[in-house]
């Protein structure tokens, strides 16, 4: 059974709690967040298309070392499990239903029910964790912001709405296509 936060204010769930529920939720420090509703056609296949880009461009840096996943659990602690929409995990998948180490590369598709938590709550979450990049796509400007993770902290590389960038991922380096990413 979930325990109760600090002050006897709100439930704290963990791992054991959330593993039980029905739909789609991530839990954050203990606070449950459903992701509903589904997300919208665009998003779906902006989603889509980075996996295909990032499956892609893998290929070309002949990297069997990481792989593109799409949704995924990311149990980063007892009460913290997350699922990116698309991200790049380097290293052996472990045998269980999830992943416990940080993705190299994360990427958010914002959405009006998401923007806020992706902008803020996720960007100190995957900071404090130690994603070397994240990358959040705006379906509705056409545009995404690289941050890259430098001494603690993200710092912006740039905005991409068409041209090449190049992830460092540690075992090979990715060029990843903006420009294509956009072309839907």
């Amino acid at each position: 059974m979930s325990k109760v936060a600090a002050f006897g204010l709100y439930p704290h769930y963990t791992y054991e709690d959330y593993r039980h529920w029905e739909g789609r939720w991530e839990l954050i420090r203990g606070v449950p967040y459903a992701m509903t509703p589904l997300p919208r056609p665009r998003h779906q296949r902006l989603s889509h298309r980075i996996a295909y880009l990032l499956e892609e461009a893998l290929e070309e840096a002949g990297c069997p070392e990481c792989v593109a996943l799409l949704p995924v659990d990311w149990k980063i602690s007892e009460d913290t499990v997350i699922q990116p929409d698309n991200l790049v995990y380097c290293g052996d998948l472990p045998e269980e239903d999830f992943i416990t180490e940080p993705p190299v590369v994360i990427f958010e598709v914002l959405s009006p029910t998401t923007a806020r938590k992706d902008r803020i709550l996720k960007f100190a979450l995957y900071e404090e964790a130690g994603v070397k990049y994240y990358v959040l796509v705006d379906p509705d400007r056409n545009e995404a912001e690289v941050f890259r993770l430098r001494e603690g902290r993200y710092l912006r590389e740039g905005v991409f709405t068409e041209g090449f960038y190049t992830f460092d991922l540690g075992p090979c380096r990715l060029n990843f296509d903006f420009g294509r990413l956009f072309r839907l």
